[in-house]
């Protein structure tokens, strides 16, 4: 069963639209959406376990110009 989690994006002023467009071309990316609050994006993404989450997120995620930091949440089963 795969890991799946949610991406807090904040990203530097006027570059939003530019991080979207990259994450969306990202394997593993479910979803990709702009929001309002402390952060500017909430991305979903999908992968075989943990530790590829991680890798996912600091060499694809972070490496994109405009992130300025995330917070990454792993979706559990609470039932």
């Amino acid at each position: 069963m795969a890991t799946k989690a949610y991406v807090l994006i904040e990203t530097a002023v006027g570059k939003t639209r530019d991080v979207m467009s990259s994450l969306s071309g990202v394997s593993g990316m479910e979803a990709v959406d702009a929001v309002t609050g402390p952060y500017d994006i909430i991305a979903v993404v999908s992968a075989a376990d943990l530790n590829s989450v991680g890798e996912l997120v600091t060499d694809k995620v972070h490496t994109i110009g405009g992130v300025l930091r995330t917070v990454t949440c792993l979706s559990v089963s609470v039932g």
